[in-house]
């Protein structure tokens, strides 16, 4: 038997372990799928919107993977410290394949960024996605504005929970402390900016089009800003998502504000140069930019600064070194070659990646698998290279032994036991646990 410890439970590692057991040339292959959380589905429970139901539905097609007879969800993991680093893993299993995402977020590198009131995007979505590692909700609800710095999906996602009403949120899965904050937020204008323009912005058209569909909240957007961009005038030469975009914005510009009492500021052509403060954030200053011709802006030397106390950072994500993996900083992926690990001149024995740790944070969710079937098969490939080499004869007892205690997958059915439990003595469907204790008291069955 062939034993591939798949590290990661989110879609791209789900995707690789059901390549593994779905492909026939290699028949006879056991899967472990490790995570460092107690819980399965990686960015689908802790990255996508709780508003976002049909993408958040994709936990049923992961979840039919992970109950294949001959795939084992192992939570509460955590490799690359001792005594799980990547050379233990490869005494313990014929093959690793690493698929652990990109877990940081992208800095401004602007004065200011690290003052009290300014996060990461990736802070404010794990608080309201109650991952069991939040800080908590120490956010500036109780101001009056905010800034969002980035136009694509993940600034939408913020934009719109910090826009929509508590009571839209309340059938939802979002923790209850997190809605209970959300409810007396006073954040009445949500300023989103990009440092380019309309025509290049991350955002798909049907996230953009949520903003406009919110019931308490209008979007504003500034004609002579859009009218900045090369391609306003006729966008029917861009790519489709990028007209739309482009389509959806025009219309707005055109309507009358509605008077709602929440706005969000959709401003483009402005570059954040620093955030302004003493002791926390007041404001971010901003360069306004103007295209350069080549695809990229050029600074005007006319700044603008918003007034905001909260300033959430949404600029994109990095890959982070894993103790004991090679490591590329300037492109913040693990070197391979289709999904093999590289190590000096060559691939390494029993190494691969899948998902953004692979490629860098690009696509979308569905762009995970082809990009597991790529490294699964790599790995087809070496199989009886792989099958050779000496490995432990129960990995699971191994780990046990090595001082690790992993959550089962009976012992996830008790977190969403123990869930489902809180959110119908709340008066609620389902509602997350945020913490580690309740997660680990849940799944070992002591709540």
């Amino acid at each position: 038997m062939l034993r591939v410890a798949v590290v990661g439970s989110g879609p791209s590692g789900v995707y690789a372990a059901q390549a593994l057991v779905q492909q026939q040339a290699v028949p006879d292959v056991s899967v472990h799928v490790l995570d460092r959380l107690p819980c399965p589905y990686g960015l689908v429970r802790y990255g996508v919107a709780p508003d976002h139901e049909k993408i958040k539905s994709l936990q049923h097609t992961l979840r039919a993977v992970l109950e294949h007879p001959r795939v084992s969800f192992l939570g509460h993991v955590h490799v690359g410290p001792p005594p799980l680093v990547p050379e233990r893993l490869l005494g313990l299993y014929h093959a690793v394949v690493y698929c652990v995402g990109a877990a940081t977020d992208r800095r401004l590198d602007v004065p200011g960024e690290d003052l009290p009131g300014s996060f990461s995007a990736t802070e404010f979505v794990s608080w309201y996605s109650a991952h069991p590692d939040a800080t908590g909700g120490a956010f500036a609800l109780g101001a009056d504005s905010a800034v969002v710095i980035g136009v694509g999906n993940v600034a939408v996602d913020v934009a719109r929970i910090l826009a929509r009403g508590a009571e839209e949120l309340k059938p939802t899965d979002v923790p209850h402390a997190a809605l209970g904050a959300l409810a007396e937020s006073r954040v009445s204008d949500i300023h989103m900016v990009g440092r380019r323009g309309p025509s290049q912005a991350k955002f798909t058209t049907k996230e953009l089009r949520e903003l406009g569909a919110l019931t308490g909240a209008e979007v504003l957007v500034r004609a002579e800003e859009l009218a900045l961009d090369p391609a306003y005038g006729d966008p029917s030469g861009l790519p489709g998502i990028n007209r739309r975009n482009v389509e959806v914005l025009r219309d707005w510009a055109r309507r009358p504000p509605a008077g709602r009492p929440r706005r969000i500021h959709l401003r483009f052509f402005l570059r954040p140069v620093a955030l302004l403060g003493e002791g926390a954030v007041r404001a971010v200053r901003f360069e306004r930019t103007v295209p350069d011709g080549r695809g990229g802006v050029a600074g005007t030397g006319v700044f603008e600064d918003i007034e905001a106390p909260l300033v959430l950072r949404s600029v994109g994500y990095r890959g982070v070194p894993l103790p004991g993996l090679p490591f590329d900083e300037e492109r913040g992926t693990v070197p391979n070659a289709a999904g093999r690990v590289l190590r000096g001149a060559g691939p390494s024995p029993g190494e691969y990646v899948a998902g953004w740790i692979k490629r860098g944070p690009t696509g979308v969710i569905g762009t995970n698998r082809p990009c597991a079937k790529e490294t699964v098969a790599s790995l087809l490939s070496d199989a009886e290279m792989l099958a050779a080499r000496p490995v432990a004869a129960d990995p699971l007892r191994a780990l046990r032994e090595a001082g690790v205690e992993p959550v089962e997958w009976t012992g996830w059915l008790r977190i969403e036991e123990a869930e489902e439990a809180l959110g119908a003595a709340l008066g609620r469907t389902r509602v997350k646990i945020a913490d580690w204790p309740g997660l680990l008291g849940a799944a070992r069955g002591l709540q």
